[in-house]
């Protein structure tokens, strides 16, 4: 998924500097929308493998 946000963020750069705007703009709105679904389930996954493995390092005595 991190490789689309990369990929519309690029478009959007190129689109921009050649001057179309309207892609521009729709490819940035595409890029922030996958930035925050992905950073959702990145912290949903880290919760659940933290809860999964007990909490966190335990340390050896």
């Amino acid at each position: 998924m991190l490789s689309w946000i990369l990929g519309f963020l690029l478009l959007a750069l190129i689109a921009g500097a050649l001057g179309f705007t309207g892609i521009a703009g729709a490819s940035i709105g595409i890029a922030q929308t996958l930035f925050y679904i992905f950073l959702v389930l990145f912290v949903v996954s880290l919760i659940v493998h933290l809860a999964r493995s007990g909490g966190g390092p335990k340390a050896d005595l």
